[in-house]
């Protein structure tokens, strides 16, 4: 079991599946199950998925003065995660609304209240990151103090880089060259992708680049293997919704490279977890546990835990 605490961003999700995007104009359209309201967010789906997996969490995040803090903690969850570093500073609740259609589509609309505007009480943060293995970033602004302080205790950075555009690169700078793991999505990549992972590990030296490619799988890049290869994705349950892929598929590959210091073990693993939870609506459903991951492991390629051919 190793020790995480995980920064950045909290908020309500309502998630609508529709036909298809972009969506042809009907004053009114009535279709059961088709919304689903939860908590999500990046930091907030990586805690939970990490603590499904055995691993200790610590969610430290922003969110509303006057907001409900059961709902990070539905009733009958097996799992649940410590609302105590979640800072009520917000005058609103960050949200986000994402359409999502049959063909794995999604078109998402955000909006983040005063998160720009507040920073982070960082008086409790040093004690907590001390005692972690890693600590995991959003790219949000509130996170940036937060590098300082890993930095300062030698603790691994991993930061999961919402929305990546080039013309804004500036803004990440900070985290792009304090990260040994970063994942990004080609959602807001057009160039090559090999090209793009290959720029980037050029310029900021991470020793591990994880580029999330939707149904076409992803690219590993890894520095002491001297790889930059695409994986395929894999099957396990069928598709229902693919919103807080990635965010699954980052938290495990973080949970078993901690585990066994080989990517190619752990992005195995991740493909699967990230498979699995995409059979289920939410962001934050849909979580292995380890047991139910190795049997998946096993099913799908005879591979044990230490990565051996059974």
């Amino acid at each position: 079991m190793s020790t995480f605490a995980v920064a950045g961003i909290t908020q309500l999700e309502t998630i609508v599946n529709v036909g298809e995007i972009p969506i042809q104009y009907q004053p009114m359209t009535s279709e059961k199950n088709s919304i689903h309201i939860a908590a999500g967010g990046d930091a907030y789906n990586e805690t939970l998925a990490l603590k499904w997996l055995g691993d200790e969490a610590l969610l430290l995040s922003l969110v509303g003065r006057d907001h409900d803090m059961s709902i990070f903690n539905p009733a009958g969850r097996k799992v649940t995660i410590s609302t105590e570093y979640m800072m009520p500073l917000l005058d609103e609740m960050p949200m986000q609304v994402i359409l999502c259609d049959k063909e794995r589509r999604q078109q998402i609309f955000e909006d983040i209240k005063g998160l720009r505007d507040v920073n982070y009480d960082m008086s409790m943060v040093a004690p907590l990151i001390a005692r972690c293995d890693m600590l995991v970033l959003s790219n949000a602004n509130f996170c940036r103090p937060f590098i300082q302080v890993a930095q300062r205790y030698h603790r691994p950075i991993a930061v999961n880089v919402h929305e990546y555009l080039r013309e804004k690169e500036n803004y990440n700078e900070d985290f792009l060259k304090a990260a040994s793991v970063l994942y990004f999505s080609d959602d807001t990549i057009p160039e090559d992708p090999f090209e793009f992972v290959a720029d980037i590990a050029k310029r900021y030296k991470p020793e591990i680049i994880i580029l999330g490619q939707g149904a076409k799988g992803l690219i590993l890049f890894d520095r002491a293997r001297n790889i930059n290869v695409h994986y395929n994705s894999v099957k396990t349950n069928e598709v229902v919704n693919t919103a807080g892929a990635g965010n699954a598929l980052l938290a495990c590959f973080l949970h078993k490279y901690l585990q066994c210091g080989d990517s190619t073990i752990a992005i195995k693993d991740a493909l699967l977890f990230a498979s699995y939870k995409i059979g289920y609506v939410g962001t934050s459903t849909g979580f292995l546990t380890e047991e139910q991951l190795e049997q998946w492991r096993n099913l799908i390629w005879g591979i044990n835990a230490q990565g051996v051919v059974s």
